[in-house]
């Protein structure tokens, strides 16, 4: 059975709500029916009701009248969210007449169901930008515990199966943060590794990337990953973890062993922590393009329940495999 394959049996066997707040965009509305008629999630559709019902019947959807559609200019429940909005951003300054026009706002009233608990998480980005979603996340679901940043997980399944586990590798942070600071790199590190068990389903090994492998090169960029790696080794003792480390002597046996003997990682990685979003994002499209990767992703990490961003571009299958891992995210947040 595939990865995928496996994510959705889990998500078949442990319902969660998934709210789609582009519930009138068209790519959303499909994957939707397609999740429904599949048992994946309870899928919550906000958007205009009547246009989504015509929406449906345009593209003969036949599953879409199974989902909760929430019409955030016409919400019976709408001051039961602004109520929570404004009780959580009032010391910012909100005033209740804000937070009832934001509870009409369809990503915000998004956020606010996963906030609430009337839904287990959020999936968006087929029309909106990541900011238009980062930001009402931020501010009202927040961090997890111990947690001060989000970032983005990518599942990477290479052609060339010798490396990671069986092929299959995570890479982060590739998507969010653009400079984290030592404590946050070592908060990257755990969160990447809990993606990996939790999503990737393979025994994270994971390596903190640098240009430097054991002293090998002095910098103050070297030392932050060392001390990111100390941080993440004593908050998670039970994680296997080591850095820094360079790329071939986290991923090649025989450089890892050269490089690292004593090193229980180098070598065998199929989790990697890059030092900085641009060296993620960069090191991700080229294995993507270049060595034929598939990259599944990204998967934010870090929220204190699951919100995940899709690129604009992104087709129905996509928007289909995003909402399957979200419910992943939501039952292992639950465990």
């Amino acid at each position: 059975m595939d990865l995928i394959e496996q994510i959705k049996r889990n998500a078949q066997a442990n319902k969660q709500r998934i709210v789609l707040p582009e519930g009138d965009e068209p790519r959303t509305l499909k994957a939707a029916d397609q999740l429904i008629a599949d048992g994946i999630a309870d899928i919550i559709l906000v958007g205009p009701a009547q246009k989504i019902k015509d929406m449906a019947a345009e593209y003969e959807l036949k599953n879409i009248d199974k989902a909760c559609i929430i019409d955030p200019k016409n919400n019976p429940n709408k001051q039961k969210y602004a109520e929570l909005l404004y009780d959580i951003r009032k010391n910012k300054g909100m005033t209740m007449e804000q937070a009832e026009a934001l509870a009409e706002d369809f990503m915000y009233l998004g956020v606010l169901l996963v906030k609430s608990g009337d839904a287990d998480g959020l999936v968006s980005g087929a029309r909106s930008t990541t900011g238009d979603m980062l930001r009402p996340a931020l501010q009202i679901i927040k961090t997890s515990p111990g947690v001060s940043c989000v970032s983005g997980a990518f599942i990477m399944f290479l052609p060339n199966d010798k490396y990671g586990t069986d092929g299959r590798m995570v890479f982060a942070d590739c998507a969010v943060t653009p400079v984290p600071t030592t404590e946050q790199l070592a908060e990257i590190a755990i969160c990447t590794a809990d993606t990996a068990k939790n999503i990737a389903k393979i025994d994270p090994a994971v390596a903190i990337l640098s240009f430097s492998t054991k002293g090998s090169a002095k910098h103050e960029d070297v030392d932050k990953v060392i001390e990111a790696t100390r941080i993440a080794k004593e908050r998670r003792p039970d994680i296997l973890l080591d850095g820094e480390l360079q790329a071939d002597a986290a991923i090649v046996p025989s450089v890892g062993s050269s490089k690292a003997p004593n090193s229980e990682v180098a070598g065998k990685a199929n989790t990697l922590v890059f030092p900085r979003l641009e060296v993620g994002n960069i090191a991700y499209k080229l294995v993507q393009r270049l060595a034929g990767a598939e990259a599944v992703g990204p998967v934010l990490q870090g929220f204190a329940k699951p919100c995940n961003d899709l690129s604009r571009g992104c087709s129905i299958d996509d928007i289909y495999k995003l909402v399957a891992i979200t419910c992943n995210q939501a039952i292992a947040q639950k465990q």
